[in-house]
């Protein structure tokens, strides 16, 4: 199961009536949620591990507590660190009736990573994970609203939503297993019930046409002559500027007219498939196996991997997620190929390459990070 269809139930009328209009609530597996980030897991996130300021944040009574008062220092090979999560005193906060808050979890605990991932390249949207721990019967933060659209998914305990939006006011009970979709704006509470509370959000930054055109009008800009410098004296006389406004308008609006639309927008997509994080759990491993790979080794398409091919006039272009590389067009086929594939072996591709050329070719996603080596 995708991301979206995990998180909403029906992708596609998600994405077609929900999308940016009302509060959503869906029911799915509890122990799918939990897989993702259970309340053993940010056990020990908070108690083995040397988390850091500001992946962890602490609200109390509506309010964010300054981090010297759950952090400490110490050094490494002589050299100071500072805002190290200080565990006793989180469990103490805790035991008070403190929210905690894990932030960035899309950058550094893996099941979220690839939730993350899976989202953003369903819906187009850059994406984030926040996770939050509430004790029994307490209240992290007043009413507030938030400036990105927010999927909330429950993995442990109890936790009753108060909701404010166009249908009114109403209460929501988030339990394990259920998810809730909260467009921008929207008007949110939640305090737990008799048992500590465990839910995960995913904030979408969503790309606005408003994004779109400033880099659209950005690029019309670009090397005119818009740069040159106003003229002096028009503080006391504005009617100075009318002329040279008035031509940079005309100047500006024809550079705007001449921009192609077609083009524009498969730039825009390009952009979000090259300027993502790169996504490399194992690549290590398959780095140093990499000269072992023969005609017959079975490898597989890295899990959250992207790969889009864009044929143009002379080279095939194949965006890779985090970066965007430039092939000669006679391998449009075999990557293709690549594309349809979940696994693979350098023989498949035999129709297209000879046997040097196909371990060349499959050797170099390995290393690119789009193939692992099964094993």
């Amino acid at each position: 199961m995708d991301a979206l269809q995990l998180l909403s139930g029906d992708a596609q009328t998600f994405i077609d009536k929900v999308w940016a209009a009302r509060v959503h609530v869906h029911k799915a597996s509890p122990d799918d949620f939990a897989r993702i980030l259970g309340l053993d897991d940010v056990d020990h996130l908070l108690t083995s591990t040397a988390m850091r300021t500001p992946a962890l944040r602490i609200a109390q009574n509506g309010r964010v507590l300054p981090s010297s008062q759950f952090t400490r220092s110490a050094t490494l090979a002589g050299a100071s660190l500072t805002g190290l999560v200080d565990a006793r005193k989180v469990l103490d906060l805790v035991d008070g009736g403190a929210t905690l808050v894990l932030q960035g979890l899309h950058r550094y605990w893996p099941a979220l990573t690839e939730l993350v991932r899976s989202l953003e390249f369903a819906l187009g949207h850059p994406c984030q994970a926040n996770a939050y721990l509430t004790p029994p019967g307490s209240q992290g933060f007043a009413l507030h609203s938030d400036t990105h659209d927010v999927f909330v998914f429950q993995t442990h305990g109890k936790k009753l939503w108060e909701i404010h939006d166009d249908d009114g006011e109403r209460e929501v009970m988030l339990g394990p297993g259920i998810s809730m979709y909260l467009p921008t704006g929207t008007s949110h509470a939640a305090r737990t019930q008799s048992e500590a509370s465990l839910h995960v959000t995913i904030g979408i930054n969503q790309i606005t046409w408003r994004h779109v055109l400033e880099r659209v009008a950005a690029g019309a800009m670009a090397g005119s002559s818009l740069d040159e410098a106003i003229p002096a004296g028009y503080l006391d006389d504005p009617g100075s500027l009318t002329d040279g406004l008035t031509s940079r308008l005309a100047e500006l609006a024809d550079a705007i007219a001449s921009v192609d639309a077609d083009t524009t927008a498969t730039d825009e997509a390009d952009r979000f498939l090259t300027r993502s994080g790169s996504h490399l759990p194992g690549g290590l491993r398959d780095r140093l196996s990499i000269d072992g790979i023969e005609d017959g080794t079975l490898l597989r398409r890295r899990p959250g991997s992207v790969c889009v091919t864009r044929p143009a006039a002379d080279r095939l272009h194949v965006l890779l997620g985090d970066r965007e590389l430039r092939l000669p067009l006679r391998l449009a086929e075999p990557m293709e190929y690549m594309q349809r594939h979940q696994s693979l072996r350098p023989s498949d591709l035999s129709a297209w390459l000879d046997p040097e050329s196909r371990l060349v070719l499959t050797r170099r996603f390995v290393r690119e990070g789009l193939l692992q080596v099964q094993g």
